[in-house]
């Protein structure tokens, strides 16, 4: 007997609007492609560099629509551009023996022996680590447990949470979603407070503060974000500029600092709870920790790591690549027994962004190695000129910001804009670039907050039920704006008190 609900099986309308949908995801990537080839080149760019940048933005929109995963559409445009030859046909036209075949695959491989890439693929590993050995759910509990006799305080543990946990979880949705949105949705049904009606008693604003304040630490911390690697790789493409973590983390240290110790405060006014004492709370994660046990060695081993590396990243860059310490650390988890090689291969995600990230490393160079970053600075200059460099580049980041209310992704967003922005404000005489580019690439964590869709977490807490459309929208935007502030005002005057220029 079928005991299938006839209710819950697609009708055939259902059925057919979805296989549409799908049709669509799919041919939209191959029109937009063909509808920017058949445009005449612009003047000053040869066909092949247009051409070429109508494969980018096949894989662009490709990217925004998904009708494959993201890592495979990376994979097939680097695959196409190689072998067409595009990245490569000018030198080719110029040097009869410009050998196109070999240049071309050295050209698409080159991403998966790109340092970035690699301390990426480590950072998601030690990610892991902090999940296996269960390290990650005892410091938020520990948190908790020491701040959570009031609302506020409840806040401020979510925030110190993550902001312990950002330096070696390059995935906000693995920090935030992962393993700190379980802690989090536990707490408010100790009050009554569930999705719908009762949201605001408490649930509602616990879940912001998570949301809000891990959009902050996703920026504080160069691998806190894997864009945020991605981002360094296409400057250095770019200007030639290479940023290390530790002036990543000082060059954001006033807004990154300043933003998270006023956010809980801050959204309790903006975003009151009904309930303003949880003594109950530090109870629950009381017996919550006391069911993990007593902290095990594999705990301490990892903490230890955890701050070995990270002292390595800080200190040690005359002495080892940071890539290698990420591969060091993955060697001795292994050694340790903290994660098993199966883990490691079992760990879809790390293996997909690898892919994926390589690919779009490689994209970005193309965009170089074509001229199309070179002319569309020519082209943005001229536009431009006249005005003042700190005038421009506030109105570069700005635009770089506002501009992601069109994305769903932040890795699309960088590898489609970031080169163009970096190409337009590096033109214009007297940028001071380096301040410019951290600037560009301090906003992506930062601009995840905007939307239910703009960062990996963002789908999760608007899926909580604690908070409803119109409220993420509006608080969305709110704290957009107070983000981008913030930025904007302490970031530019201090970049430029401490030199970088």
């Amino acid at each position: 007997m079928n005991t299938t609900e006839p209710s819950t099986l697609p009708g055939p309308t259902a059925w057919r609007a979805a296989r549409g949908a799908r049709r669509w995801r799919a041919a939209a990537p191959l029109l937009v492609g063909a509808a920017v080839a058949l445009v005449p080149a612009p003047a000053g760019l040869s066909l092949p560099a247009w051409y070429y940048f109508a494969v980018f933005a096949a894989v662009i929109v490709g990217l925004i629509m998904e009708p494959v995963p993201a890592a495979a559409i990376g994979l097939i445009g680097v695959t196409f551009a190689a072998v067409t030859g595009l990245p490569f046909s000018a030198a080719q036209l110029a040097d009869p023996a410009f050998r196109l075949p070999s240049e071309a695959l050295k050209w698409a491989l080159a991403g998966f022996v790109n340092s970035t890439v690699w301390l990426i693929f480590g950072a998601f590993m030690f990610a892991m680590g902090y999940e296996k050995t269960g390290l990650g759910r005892r410091i938020a509990l520990v948190l908790v447990r020491s701040l959570g006799a009031r609302t506020l305080g409840l806040g401020y543990a979510i925030a110190l949470a993550d902001v312990l946990l950002a330096p070696f979880t390059p995935s906000n949705s693995a920090r935030s979603a992962g393993t700190i949105y379980p802690v989090v949705r536990s707490i408010p049904g100790l009050y009554g407070s569930q999705p719908g009606p009762t949201a605001r008693r408490m649930g509602a604003y616990l879940m912001w503060v998570a949301f809000a304040v891990t959009c902050v630490t996703s920026s504080m911390f160069v691998t806190a974000l894997a864009p945020n690697l991605l981002a360094l790789e296409m400057v250095r493409q770019a200007t030639g500029i290479e940023i290390t973590w530790a002036q990543w983390c000082l060059g954001f240290l006033p807004v990154g600092v300043g933003l998270v110790l006023v956010l809980p405060w801050l959204i309790f006014k903006v975003y009151p709870p009904e309930i303003r004492t949880s003594a109950d709370v530090p109870g629950w994660a009381s017996e919550e920790l006391a069911r993990l046990g007593p902290i095990a060695p594999k705990e301490l081993i990892m903490a230890a790591l955890v701050i070995l590396a990270l002292g390595l990243w800080i200190f040690g860059g005359g002495l080892i690549d940071p890539a290698l310490v990420a591969l060091a650390g993955i060697c001795l988890m292994l050694a340790c027994g903290l994660v098993a090689w199966d883990d490691i291969l079992g760990n879809r995600p790390a293996w997909n962004m690898l892919t994926w990230f390589a690919t779009l490393v490689v994209l970005a160079d193309g965009l170089n190695k074509v001229g199309i970053v070179g002319w569309f600075a020519q082209v943005g200059a001229a536009s431009l000129g006249g005005a003042p460099p700190v005038v421009v580049m506030v109105v570069l980041v700005s635009l770089f910001f506002v501009i992601h209310y069109m994305f769903a992704s932040l890795t699309a967003h960088a590898t489609a804009v970031l080169p163009v922005m970096l190409g337009a404000g590096v033109a214009v005489p007297g940028m001071p670039v380096a301040s410019f580019a951290l600037l560009l690439v301090y906003s992506l964590g930062l601009m995840g907050v905007i939307t239910p869709y703009a960062t990996g977490p963002a789908p999760v807490y608007f899926g909580s039920g604690y908070l409803s459309r119109r409220d993420f929208w509006r608080l969305g935007l709110t704290f957009g704006l107070i983000y981008l502030a913030t930025l904007l005002l302490v970031g530019v005057p201090y970049l430029r008190l401490i030199g970088f220029s």
